[in-house]
This record gives C-alpha cells, sequence and structure tokens, in this order.
C-alpha cells in the first residue's frame, strides 16, 4: 500500500483547508483510513481515522472543527480542516490500519499545514 497526501498549505487563522489521501495497492473493507499530525515539538498524534462503513473518531482538539471523509470507490480520504488556529501547525500524515496484518499501519509522506494567527 503506498499513499500520496496533497493539500497542505499556508492558511490564516479562522481558515480552512482540504487534505486528500489517494491509497494505492489492494484495500481490504476493514481496512481503517485517516490522518495523524506532529505539531513542533510534540509527539505524533491522532487527527481523526474513519472505516469503510464511515465511522469516525477524533482526537479531542479537532472535534467539531475537522471532518474525515472516504471514498472508497477511489481509494481516497479526506481532512476537511475549519476554523484553523495557530496550534493546529504541523505536519499532517495520511494512514491506513490494516487490522488483517496485525494493526499494520501504511504511512503516507506528511504534508504540511500553516496556520498564521
Amino acid at each position: 500500500v503506498q499513499l500520496q497526501a496533497s493539500g497542505g498549505g499556508l492558511v490564516q487563522a479562522g481558515g480552512s483547508l482540504r487534505l486528500s489521501c489517494a491509497a494505492s495497492g489492494s484495500i481490504l473493507s476493514n481496512d481503517f483510513m485517516g490522518w495523524y499530525r506532529q505539531l513542533p515539538g510534540k509527539e505524533r498524534e491522532l487527527v481523526g481515522r474513519i472505516s469503510s462503513g464511515g465511522t469516525t473518531n477524533y482526537g479531542d482538539s479537532v472535534k467539531g472543527r475537522f471532518t474525515i471523509s472516504r471514498d472508497n470507490a477511489k481509494n481516497m480520504v479526506f481532512l476537511q480542516m475549519n476554523n484553523l488556529k495557530f496550534d493546529d501547525t504541523g505536519v499532517y500524515y495520511c494512514h491506513l490500519r490494516r487490522w488483517a496484518e496485525r494493526s499494520r499501519v501504511y504511512w503516507g509522506q506528511g504534508t504540511q499545514v500553516t496556520v498564521s494567527s
């Protein structure tokens, strides 16, 4: 599995960005897809993830502002980020968790999100 993320950039606080991630290779029906992020000086943390059936869960810091969606036909996952804050600045990583491989996680390359205050 290979993951290709896109859509990062520079935005003012209060603005919005949409990240996209395309997965290539065989995607299984019980694979979860989603996003982690690494903020400056901090460990990588979960932003959110989504099952193929649409079940989502989010990190506490983004609930109510970020929305994950998934297009199973295109093997893509999206992250709509609204009301961005300066503290959302960091590198965002697309991921796929494969339960069938002992929860193996595949990572995409990071995409930088910078929010100016």
